[in-house]
């Protein structure tokens, strides 16, 4: 399938998303915010793509992404501010949302300068039309994340149900800083030259292969759940936001493109196969 059609049938479907969920949130001129902070999602990751794309480079492409979060909480919670919407609850998801993308973006900006490059991006950015399906997937993967979130803060209403949305947060807290904690001990033992070549399975890797992405997949199911009491009708297709992320990460991009690369790396090591075989995937098993 053509590239072009791929971005254009991508954007289609968040579009339809957004349409569902829509109801029961604020208008903006007659105008639904949620249709706004589509346009906005997808406006700011092409306009974007046109300098990356001329400098055939992916330095940008996280740091966008991240930015985006930011600048659709930030906007959501002004316009539920200015229509006496906005609640403590509403402040809380978007506070989450925005921590988590200053310090997610900032690490992964700061990784792909020292590293020079980001793999993934290797033979796409020369090729314009598979970039910009890139730029605009990361579109989608941004709005369809942000769905329950966005719908929450926009929403009509305020929330009384302090035990779910407090649940919601201590799953975020913990996947926050379970995601941080991972990331920040490959950064370390990738940054000491003795481990150059070798695959990390100390800390947190230990216990499972890729703890940085089941700390993600924690933070979006505990957005979901803070935002869950604000969802109703056809908006409880926002749900999707946590499932979306385990496929985007466990079949799409993140964990298979890793996969692949470290049996391509240490196939033929037999302590990496033990590694693999004797280590989930995801969740941590604590008592291996």
């Amino acid at each position: 399938m053509p590239y072009l059609t791929i971005s254009i049938l991508a954007t289609a479907i968040s579009s339809a998303l957004y349409f569902f969920v829509s109801f029961n949130t604020v208008n903006v001129i007659g105008i639904s915010a949620m249709i706004i902070m589509l346009a906005i999602a997808f406006v700011i990751q092409w306009l974007i793509f046109i300098p990356s794309s001329i400098l055939q480079t992916e330095r940008f492409y996280d740091l966008t992404g991240s930015a985006t979060y930011l600048v659709l909480v930030l906007t959501a919670s002004i316009i539920s501010y200015t229509n006496n919407l906005l609640s403590i609850q509403k402040i809380i998801i978007a506070l989450s949302i925005g921590a988590w993308a200053l310090r997610l973006g900032s690490f992964l900006f700061i990784r792909v300068l020292r590293a020079g490059e980001d793999k993934r991006f290797e033979h796409v950015k020369t090729a314009p039309r598979l970039f910009f399906m890139f730029w605009t997937l990361q579109g989608v993967w941004i709005t369809i994340c942000l769905a329950p979130a966005l719908v929450a803060i926009l929403h009509n209403d305020v929330s009384n149900d302090l035990l779910v949305f407090s649940f919601g947060l201590i799953i975020f807290v913990f996947g926050f800083i379970y995601e941080a904690i991972a990331d920040r001990q490959k950064s370390v033992f990738n940054s000491n030259p003795t481990n150059h070549g070798k695959f990390i399975n100390e800390g947190l890797w230990y216990y499972s292969r890729h703890p940085n992405y089941f700390g993600e997949f924690m933070v979006w199911a505990g957005i979901t759940i803070m935002a869950f009491e604000f969802l109703g009708g056809s908006a409880y297709l926002a749900l999707i936001s946590p499932i979306f992320t385990f496929i985007q990460i466990n079949f799409i991009s993140g964990a298979s493109i890793l996969q692949k690369r470290g049996l391509e790396k240490w196939g033929d090591q037999g302590d990496y196969i033990l590694y693999i075989k004797n280590t989930p995937k995801y969740i941590p098993n604590f008592f291996k």
